[in-house]
């Protein structure tokens, strides 16, 4: 489960939170395995956040920005 107040996680906890909650079905095949249909589901169901120029040349994600689908 997320933790409260925890600002940052690695893409390892992530997908073990994912994993956990059901959020992202796995097969277990010795480790655990993802489908690549069950990934593209996933990515296409939460929306992402578009970058948006910092001022100095770069690109951020401003949550301002999320695409609702």
């Amino acid at each position: 489960m997320v933790e409260a107040y925890k600002p940052l996680y690695t893409v390892k906890q992530a997908a073990q939170i994912l994993l956990t909650t059901g959020q992202l079905p796995y097969l277990n095949l010795g480790q655990k395995k993802i489908r690549g249909s069950d990934l593209e589901r996933f990515i296409e169901k939460y929306p992402t956040a578009l970058p948006r120029d910092d001022g100095k040349g770069g690109r951020v994600n401003a949550e301002k920005n999320v695409c609702r689908s």
